[in-house]
This record gives structure tokens, sequence and C-alpha cells, in this order.
């Protein structure tokens, strides 16, 4: 059965790029497990977040956190604010090097070479904590989704961090196998069966 709905968005506004993820469980999920996610990341022009915000709510399992990144400075370690409106927990962290948020991460793939056997590596920063984050590049297909029929090839990132949803399995991300590197389909296991998104329409 279909147990919810996703979307994933990306737009040019006044503030910068925005990136936004909503996922919503079906009427009659929801009865058992409702699930109602939104994730915000705004970037600056060097594709770097500036804020990102998270509000998670699946079952019982709820977050809402907004996190803020300063410009990035030459010879200078960046500061990160993290703010768990939850707990009312408040604290600043400095990177040595420029960091993700997962939402943003995703985004950078798109511009990075990706090789058949070579993985590449994204620095996030997810739930308080630095992730030098690992993404398998598998293999090369054909696939066909709502928008169409399109040469991808295949990513696998390796998460340790929570990220924007609950962390529950592998997660496998099908990108065209051009310049673009749009993602075209997704897919992981959920909390009750699996989570799969397509791409449904865009400008190509």
């Amino acid at each position: 059965i279909r147990a919810g709905t996703s979307e994933l968005n990306i737009a040019n506004t006044p503030e910068g790029m925005v990136l936004r993820t909503h996922a919503e469980s079906a009427p009659f999920v929801s009865v058992f497990y409702k699930v109602d996610d939104v994730a915000r990341s705004t970037l600056y022009p060097d594709g770097y977040p500036k804020v990102v915000e998270l509000k998670i709510s699946e079952g019982r399992h709820k977050r809402d956190k907004e996190t803020y990144f300063e410009p990035r400075l030459p010879n200078k370690r960046q500061k990160v604010i993290y703010y768990d409106k939850i707990d009312n927990d408040k604290r600043e962290f400095f990177m040595k090097k420029p960091v993700y948020d997962p939402l943003s991460a995703f985004f950078a793939l798109t511009k990075m070479p990706l090789e058949l056997g070579k993985p590449v590596f994204v620095d996030v920063f997810d739930n308080k904590k630095f992730w030098h984050t690992e993404v398998q590049v598998l293999k090369k297909e054909k696939i066909r989704v709502p928008a169409g029929e399109f040469n991808t090839i295949l990513i696998k990132p390796l998460l340790k961090s929570e990220g924007i949803f609950k962390k529950t399995g592998d997660i496998f991300i099908w990108l065209t196998d051009d310049d673009r590197k749009l993602p075209v389909l997704m897919k992981s296991k959920a909390m009750i069966g699996t989570f799969t998104a397509e791409l449904a329409e865009g400008v190509f």
C-alpha cells in the first residue's frame, strides 16, 4: 500500500538557493504511525549551508532543530551554532574545514566527478558531530520514472549520522549520468516498509 508522499524542491530565493523536503504519511498509515517531516536548507552562493531547519515527527520520535553556519573565511575556523528547540540545547562548534548539512551534502554530490568503483567523501555536520562520509559509486543503469527514461549512475552514501529522516537502513540514489547529475530515484528502508522517491517533473 502507499504509505505516504514525499517531495524534494529546489528554488532560488532572495535568501539564496533553498532545498526543501517534506514527507507525510498517508491517512491510513497515520492511524498507526504518523509521519510529518520537513527539512529546509538555505545555501550560500558557494553551495555550503547558511541555515538548516529540521522539524521531524515520526510516531513518538520528535525533532525540532536549527543549525546556523557562519560564512567561510580564509585562515579562520568556521563557527556553527546548533539549537535544539525541544531540549533547549544551544551550542557553538568550530570547524577546521567547511562542512555541509545532510541535505546540502546531497546537493554537493551533484557537483562532484563520479567514477565507478571510486568512492567520494563529503564532510557533514549533523546532530552536534562531524562526519567524514563515504559515498560509494556502484553502477550505471537505465531506469524509468514518471518524468521519463534516464541513463543513471547509482550511488550509496554510507550514512553514520541520523540525517534528515530517522536512519533505519541503507539508502540508494540514482543520478542522471551527465554533467547535471539530477536525482531521479531514491530508495531506502523506513520504519514501516520501504521509502521510494521518484522524479515527477522538472526542466531538462
